[in-house]
Order: structure tokens, then sequence, then C-alpha cells
């Protein structure tokens, strides 16, 4: 099964105490049943996210939610609820190494959409520098998709 959908994507990157950095991001995308068990969920970057060239890839299993980005950047995270994940972010300019303490990988997705909570710190270098989260809800294009976190 694949199906075009509707992403609605609301992220919160904490650097310090208090401060918020807020992105909401509304796109097209595309739905799959995968093989087995699980779902991904994909669409493409545009201008606006500064990742223009890239496609953004989520593939949710039973245990874990996995984030890839392939094109002008690559970069893997896995998102997996108690569970340090380290990988390697490439970037035009080099790579950097990135640990992903995460504190909560929430999936409730189907055939008609649905939605995805991911809240994590993230360390670059072995040294923190924030804790981030994303509220993803996904619906079809006929329906209108209320705002992330609703």
């Amino acid at each position: 099964m694949e199906k075009p959908v509707i992403i609605s994507i609301r992220g919160v990157q904490s650097l310090e105490p208090g401060e918020e950095d807020v992105m909401e991001l509304v796109t097209q995308g595309v739905l799959r049943q995968e093989e087995g068990e699980g779902f991904s969920l994909s669409y493409l970057e545009s201008e606006l996210t500064g990742l223009e060239g890239t496609t953004t890839t989520f593939r949710i299993a039973p245990d874990r939610i996995t984030l890839r980005r392939e094109g002008t950047l690559n970069s893997e995270m896995i998102f997996q609820e108690g569970q340090k994940h380290v990988s390697l972010y490439e970037t035009p300019y080099g790579g950097l190494m990135l640990g992903v303490n995460t504190h909560r990988a929430k999936a409730d997705l189907g055939t008609a959409g649905g939605r995805l909570s991911i809240r994590y710190a993230l360390e670059v270098d072995s040294q923190p520098i924030g804790e981030n989260s994303f509220e993803i809800q996904v619906t079809e294009p006929h329906l209108t998709a209320p705002a992330p976190g609703q």
C-alpha cells in the first residue's frame, strides 16, 4: 500500500532552558505500508526548511522510529525509548557524530494516517546541545489536518 498524504509537523528545539525555537510545516508526502510490520512516511524538504534537495523518511517499526535524510544532507537518527543511538550526520561541510537519547517515541499510524510523537536530547561529538521534539500528524488529502498537538 502506498498513498499520498498531508503531513503536519511541529518541531520544537530547546537549546537553553526557557528558550524554544518552534518550526511548523505542512507538506505533501507518501505513506507506505512496509512488508512485514510497520510504515514509512516520506516527503521532500523545501527551501523553507533549509534542506532543499533532501528527502526525509520516517520508518516506523514496533520498537523504534528511524529518521533518514538523503540528498544534499545525509543522516540517520534512531529513536528508541530509553536508548541512546550514535550516528554520522553528513553535511556539505563535513560530518558530525550525533548522539540521540530518546525520551519518547510513540506512533499511532495506520493506513488512514495517524500521528507520531518523538522527544529526545541531542549531543554533537558527545556534548549535549539541547532537547528536541516532533509532533507529526498524517492525514488523507481530502481531510483537513488539525494542528499538531491537538
